[in-house]
Order: C-alpha cells, then structure tokens, then sequence
C-alpha cells in the first residue's frame, strides 16, 4: 500500500466510523420517538438525515478519487469496495430511521392503541444489530459479524408475530386500523433496517476474507439454525 493512498484509506475510514455514529444515533433516537413518544426527537432526526446525505455523497466521492488515482488492485481494491457498500447502506438505515420517526410523529395524536409487547424487543434486536455491525466492521470480526447474520432470524420472526397480532387488532375494531397500520410500517422499517446491517455483516466477511456470502441460504459456515 503506498504511502498516499494509506492516508486517504485511513481518511475515508474515519469518515465512515463518523457516519456509523450519527446513523446508530438515528436508528436509537427514532425507536424512542415511537415507543417513548418522544416526539420532541424527530426534528433532531430530520436533521441528522440531511447530514448522512451530504457524508455519503462525500465518502462516495473520496472512494471513487481514491480508485482513479491510485488504481488500487486485490486487497486494497476489495477495501475500497466495501466501503462504498457499507456507505450506501448506511445512508438507506438512515433513511428508515427518518421514516419512522415521521411515523411516530403522526401516530403522537392517536388515541390510546397499546403498542405490541414485542415491538420494543425488536426494536431493541435492530438497533444491536446495527451496533454489532459497527463493531464488527471496526475490528475487522468475522466471527461477530456472522453474529449478526443469525440474529436477523429473531428480528424476522418477532416482524412475523408483531403482524399476526396487529391483524387480529384490526379485525376486532375498526377503529384499530390507522394506528395498527403505523405499528405495522415501524415493524416493517425495523425489519429492514436488520436487513441492511446484515448486508454491512457480510460486507465486513468480504472485506477480512474476500468471500462473497450474499444470496446463500446458509452461509455462516454452520448449520442451519433449529427453530
């Protein structure tokens, strides 16, 4: 690795560990805004949003400079790569976070609806998940990062519960519809999010082991999970 490239390498890295903060800051503040009612967090949100946008685009920028420049090939290639993915990937957690938060803010003069009792855990699931990614990425893990895909299982079957519920809500009482639907988007957002952490994981085993494990049914290099 020449000298020059090492220290835009290492720029862009930071950069990215920035962006990582302000998103987990996101996912965290927009989960209270719905399940606390803490309305008073989605203008901070919003605002966190339009700054993810502008630290993307600059980060995507960096790389692509970066891969003009120093032409950079194996190793130091599959680098830069990934930390384009991992950027765009942030920027859509981001941008779920955003929506639940106007979500939250809509649902803040519904009557009373109890929130389903898993929601919280998932929301929860999701948000370790997305800080687990981090810290897999960071430390370069594997092993965490692998972590991070079987959890995606959890969050996938809390969504599955939170929905059943949130249908037999709305079959019993009409007036459950409009607020039951906005439990359902939150769910939704929080399933994708997992998703898009689980894509930062696999990310992160490119990058350690140049090893491309999306779309395979069981990559972890284990067993199946039972259920």
């Amino acid at each position: 690795m020449s000298k020059h490239f090492a220290r835009d390498y290492s720029l862009i890295h930071q950069q990215l560990l920035d962006l990582f903060a302000i998103v987990e800051k996101m996912v965290n503040e927009s989960v209270m805004s719905f399940c606390e009612k803490r309305h008073h967090l989605v203008e901070s949100i919003t605002q966190a949003n339009a700054t993810v946008d502008q630290m993307e685009v600059a980060i995507e920028e960096s790389c692509l400079k970066s891969l003009a420049l120093f032409q950079p090939v194996a190793v130091e290639l599959r680098r830069l790569a990934t930390m384009m993915r991992i950027n765009a990937e942030l920027e859509r957690i981001a941008h779920l976070a955003r929506q639940i938060a106007g979500v939250a803010y809509s649902f803040r003069d519904a009557g009373f609806f109890p929130i389903p009792p898993q929601l919280p855990e998932m929301s929860a699931n999701a948000v370790r998940m997305v800080g687990r990614s981090l810290d897999s990425f960071v430390n370069l893990d594997t092993r965490l990062a692998r972590d991070v895909i079987r959890d995606d299982d959890v969050v996938d079957e809390m969504h599955r519960v939170i929905v059943q519920e949130l249908v037999q809500k709305m079959r019993q009482e009409p007036a459950n519809i409009e607020p039951a639907l906005s439990c359902f988007s939150v769910s939704k957002h929080l399933e994708r999010i997992a998703d898009h952490a689980v894509k930062i994981a696999e990310d992160v085993i490119y990058l350690v082991d140049g090893d491309i494990v999306r779309h395979r049914k069981h990559h972890l290099g284990e067993p199946p999970l039972k259920s």
